[in-house]
């Protein structure tokens, strides 16, 4: 098998996919904008000239779109660079067609003659440090616009083990793998695990969707991204993430992992 690239390869989910194809034996090649380990090259969504070197000779992409206010161009031109390749792409699963910035994407990536599209629920790894969740919980307050709906909050090492399958096994997917915990918590829910396990109280605060975009924007986020994140915490609210699903276990063939579980060993 040829290559496969991984954009995003030192992200939350890119470098666990670079872990599980290793460990499968498949050739990778990690793309970052700073290479500096074997097996790694260079590439930018800011700069085109390193979409063509990246994708050459390539089987394979796991793909991470940019965070832009249209990202759909950057993609399009960069899947022009190799139209035979199976493409996996990371979405989310409350995103679809009528989804600002981002809704397009799956259309594109549904034109390669072999594609996946992983629509993982709200990750995990967002209540660790350096994340805005994890670091509003280490400030005692998480801030939402989801009131108190619920989310099967999902473990970026099983978005990493399905995309792992989609990307190597014989026959491409060539469908949406929606992807979740094994149990749907509340913010409220997850803020009190995750208190418990740093020692201290931490609430949840729900406020308005408008207030929530503002929110994002002071925290640096571009308008437009701001906004989709706004409605999608409105969306979650709604219900539209009160789901479970089995797709870790038909797909990667194990259990989903708990939150419990993901705080004890991973809140710090």
């Amino acid at each position: 098998m040829s290559d496969v690239l991984v954009l995003g390869s030192t992200g939350t989910t890119g470098s666990r996919v670079v872990r599980g194809l290793e460990a499968a034996g498949a050739s990778v090649r990690a793309a970052t904008r700073n290479p500096v380990k074997p097996g790694q090259i260079r590439f930018d969504w800011d700069e085109p000239a390193t979409y063509g070197p990246a994708l050459d000779g390539v089987s394979a992409v796991y793909l991470i779109a940019p965070v832009a206010a249209d990202p759909q161009p950057l993609v399009e031109e960069f899947l022009s660079h190799s139209p035979d390749a199976r493409v996996v792409l990371l979405s989310s699963s409350s995103v679809d067609e009528h989804t600002p910035v981002v809704g397009g994407l799956p259309g594109l990536v549904r034109r390669q003659p072999g594609w996946a599209v992983l629509r993982p629920s709200w990750f995990m790894q967002n209540f660790t440090a350096g994340h805005l969740v994890g670091d509003s919980a280490r400030a005692g307050r998480i801030v939402t616009a989801t009131g108190d709906a619920r989310v099967a909050f999902v473990d970026a090492g099983d978005i990493a083990a399905v995309a792992v399958r989609a990307l190597l096994d014989p026959q491409p997917h060539s469908t949406d793998h929606l992807i979740t915990g094994p149990r749907a918590l509340s913010y409220h829910e997850a803020a009190e695990i995750v208190g418990k396990r740093l020692g201290r109280p931490v609430v949840h605060a729900p406020v308005p969707t408008l207030e929530y975009q503002r929110f994002l924007v002071r925290d640096g986020l571009p308008e437009s991204y701001a906004e989709m994140l706004a409605l999608l915490d409105e969306a979650i609210r709604g219900g539209a993430e009160d789901r479970v699903t089995d797709t870790v276990e038909r797909v990667a063939g194990r259990p989903a992992r708990d939150f419990r579980t993901f705080a004890k060993e991973e809140i710090r």
